[in-house]
């Protein structure tokens, strides 16, 4: 017997951490004595700042655009030079600078204001962008880019739009963007705990936080969020097969310091004992500002609108950043989330006979009760750490190494129900005690240059990448509670509690499951955006992972079984075309992501159970806008997905016995159409709004399933709209309604031939708030699903919804 492998959670920590403090402590002292720096500030006439601003030395090849903060640096050799700051639709700015040796040159900041040309276009009665449409990223492509020159389609949810909607959940975020449907709730199970959504057919979890790992077994707080990006389409190119699934994946930026002091803090309540309280607090730290501090903190109580049912969470995120010279930067990042909660109410269907029942109005279920007791509870508590240096290395190369850890705990009760028998009328309840810890260690290094080749722009990155999981279990067996009745009041229906649960787990006979599974995956990775002309792009990008498999480790046998090592490459590439210059481009891209796919035993010796990864190929193509300053922001785009090297089962006749076997040749196809549109037509007023139709089906599969519509893959046709209007001026500057919500068409959570089909009904639900927004402090209401519609989510699983609720804040600002 193989024994286990020993413990490397310390041995990978310790590994990693010094190479993360090396690298940097080599970073510090490197320096570049010739030359000088020119720094300098983007914003609006109300002193708010502007990002994707073009900084220029004219005649030259140095430059930049502001950040997020409106902030551009660079360093160039002394000498006296004229630098030119321009954005699409704003009048020039151009100044003499002159650059010391050694010497920081700050330059006065320069206001945002729209050019006369750019006035004849579209009525702007303030010097302002869209702030719901904050479309630059650095993290998409991994290296800064523009929307207009990614051939990759997602959605940016800005941090703006949360607060308008007075958001207190990251489920609700999420239901801002186009082709993306929630399908199951956070369970806070160890290993798939975290909610889970369907995107272009397929599902995804929230995986990465700063693009970089950052797992969690529950939910996320959004108080920390300065925007969510919805990345579309298999991205295994750039960011590999262990986060992410072929339909996309969701990368949440989190809020950093910034060189001023303020804050905010906040208040908000409603329905069903909602209790929330939110901070958020800003400084420099020391009197250079090259030591900046901001912390946010949110508490949160909720019951659930059952007869049982509660989440309680505390989250707290220490943020650093350390500006050593104008070269480097360090940051430092933790997040806390301490949960504690009952399981979602989730009816899951029988799975091997004809269901009678085909809508939940058939079942005749009573969905307003629980099916459980407020002391069986679990406990889901996560720590992120993360780390980033990031180094100028020159005017054309930049470094950044990051360094993220997860510690992710699932204790306590898991509890769930399940028609079994012959009828829709008798639910099984189950339950096990789960007692398990994942921890998990990511390390990028990345370089990305941006230079040319002839007249030829290129910005390049090329990357280095190591994921450590490790997942330690000690849980008990799950066990046959009871049954009840669902159609009538049963009297077992309160016999659930936490004391007689311990004590039926304690006299089953069945063992805890106790074991251990580790794997590790490393990768490199390029990507190429090369400007064939100024309006003509071609991406390229190309990496190769090495996924390996130590096994899982049970100390009932002593073994070690599973272990398996599997290679991946995965291709990506994309052309560009800007009929309008910075303004309206064509795109094209081809995108592929891959699965590991685990090796089986099987019945006959001669036929191989080893398997290569799962394949998704995308091509896509479709139209971007990103016009009159960002007040027009519009994608339309269509998408064709085929994954092929599925496994499914197949009986094999040998000698007239009948095997049953593995096979690796089943396929599905995914194609759909995308539209997104943000408009700021005129101030005041916002719009967000998207649709999209996915058609999904296993083309070559068991023959259960086959040409029929996997569960997964979510409602076909959905909607998301918002439209808001906050007066901009005069008496009643900063009062602002808001008005949206969401459709989805009918959604089949189970479908074979064995059960056939249950159907979710399609529903609209509509949400309103007001506001009141002042510079000290802002007020609001909302009202979500304003008709107490009854809907429900689910994936093989019904679970309802919310009915109407309302929620009031207060926000005190300093």
């Amino acid at each position: 017997m193989k024994k286990q492998q020993p413990k490397t959670h310390l041995s990978y920590y310790s590994l990693l951490l010094s190479f993360f403090l090396m690298f940097v402590s080599f970073l510090t002292l490197a320096q570049s004595p010739s030359r000088g720096v020119i720094k300098g500030k983007i914003v609006t006439s109300n002193n708010q700042p502007v990002d994707n601003v073009s900084v220029v030395l004219k005649d030259t090849r140095y430059g930049t655009l502001s950040d997020e903060d409106g902030n551009y640096a660079f360093k160039v050799p002394a000498g006296t030079y004229t630098i030119v700051i321009s954005h699409v639709g704003a009048q020039t700015e151009v100044k003499q600078v002159s650059v010391q040796v050694g010497q920081t040159t700050k330059m006065e900041p320069w206001i945002y204001r729209i050019s006369a040309s750019a006035l004849g276009e579209v009525t702007v009665s303030e010097n302002k962008t869209n702030p719901f449409a904050k479309k630059q990223s650095s993290y998409v492509a991994k290296m800064p880019l523009n929307n207009l020159e990614n051939p990759q389609v997602y959605t940016t949810i800005s941090k703006e739009l949360l607060t308008e909607q007075i958001n207190t959940n990251f489920n609700d975020a999420l239901k801002n963007t186009s082709g993306l449907d929630k399908l199951w709730t956070s369970t806070g199970r160890s290993g798939d705990g975290a909610a889970y959504y369907s995107l272009r057919g397929f599902t995804i979890q929230p995986t990465l936080i700063n693009g970089i790992a950052g797992l969690t077994n529950g939910d996320l707080d959004p108080v920390n969020i300065e925007r969510i990006e919805v990345i579309k389409g298999p991205s295994g190119a750039l960011f590999g097969g262990a986060l992410t699934n072929f339909g996309g994946l969701i990368n949440v930026i989190t809020k950093r310091p910034i060189d001023t002091v303020g804050g905010q803090i906040g208040y908000s309540t409603g329905n069903f004992s909602l209790s929330r309280l939110t901070a958020d607090i800003y400084s420099p730290i020391n009197k250079d500002k090259t030591l900046l501090a901001r912390v946010n903190a949110a508490y949160h109580y909720q019951n659930s609108f059952q007869d049982a049912g509660f989440r309680r969470s505390f989250f707290i995120a220490p943020s650093l950043e350390y500006r050593a010279s104008d070269r480097l930067k360090l940051n430092l990042d933790a997040e806390f989330y301490s949960y504690e909660g009952t399981n979602p109410l989730m009816v899951f269907l029988n799975r091997s006979r004809q269901l009678i029942a085909r809508t939940p109005d058939e079942l005749n279920f009573d969905f307003k009760r629980s099916y459980t007791s407020n002391d069986l509870t679990l406990k889901t508590p996560t720590t992120n750490v993360r780390g980033l240096a990031t180094y100028k290395l020159s005017d054309q190369w930049t470094s950044q190494t990051s360094f993220s850890s997860s510690n992710r705990k699932s204790d306590g009760y898991y509890q769930y129900i399940m028609y079994i028998g012959a009828s829709d009328t008798l639910l099984n309840r189950y339950a096990s005690i789960l007692n398990s810890t994942s921890t998990s260690v990511d390390v990028q290094q990345n370089f990305t240059g941006d230079f040319k080749i002839g007249n030829m722009r290129n910005r390049l990155v090329v990357g280095l990448d190591f994921l450590n999981q490790i997942t330690d279990n000690d849980n008990s067996p799950y066990i046959l509670f009871d049954q009840v009745n669902s159609s009538r009041n049963d009297s077992r229906y309160t016999g659930i509690n936490a004391n007689t649960l311990l004590a039926r787990i304690g006299a089953s006979t069945a063992a805890y499951t106790k074991n251990e599974t580790i794997n590790n995956v490393y990768s490199i990775y390029a990507s190429d955006v090369l400007n064939i002309t100024e309006q003509l792009l071609a991406t390229a990008s190309l990496r190769v992972d090495r996924f390996d498999n130590k096994g899982t480790y049970t100390m009932a046998t002593n073994a070690t079984t599973g272990n398996y090592n599997q290679t991946a490459v995965s291709p990506k590439f994309g052309l560009v075309y800007q009929l309008v210059k910075n303004q309206v481009s064509i795109f094209g891209n081809y995108m592929n992501g891959f699965r590991n796919v685990a090796p089986v035993t099987q019945p006959l010796a001669d036929i191989s159970g080893v398997f290569k990864p799962q394949q998704a190929n995308q091509i896509e193509g479709g139209i971007k806008v990103d016009a009159f300053t960002n007040h027009l922001s519009f994608t339309a785009s269509y998408y064709d997905i085929s994954v092929n090297n599925m496994t499914r089962n197949d009986v094999l006749v040998r000698s007239g016995q009948s095997y049953n076997i593995t096979i690796q040749d089943g396929t599905q196809k995914s194609k759909g159409f995308e539209l997104d549109l943000i408009a700021n037509p005129f101030n005041g007023l916002n719009i967000v709004t998207g649709y999209s139709h996915n058609d999904s089906k296993m083309t070559k599969s068991d023959p259960s399933v086959l040409d029929r519509r996997p569960v997964s893959a979510g409602p076909a046709n959905l909607v998301n709209a918002w439209i808001s209007y906050t007066q901009p001026k005069g008496k009643f500057s900063g009062v602002g309604i808001g008005f949206g919500g969401n459709y989805a068409s009918d959604n089949i959570i189970t479908n074979s031939v064995a059960t056939g089909e249950f159907t979710l009904p399609a529903y609209t639900v509509l949400n309103t708030t007001a506001f009141y927004n002042t510079k000290k402090y802002r007020i609001g209401i909302k009202v979500d699903n304003l008709t107490d519609k009854q809907y429900y989510k689910g994936w093989t699983t019904i679970e309802p919804q919310q009915p109407r609720s309302m929620v009031a804040n207060i926000t005190y600002k300093f």
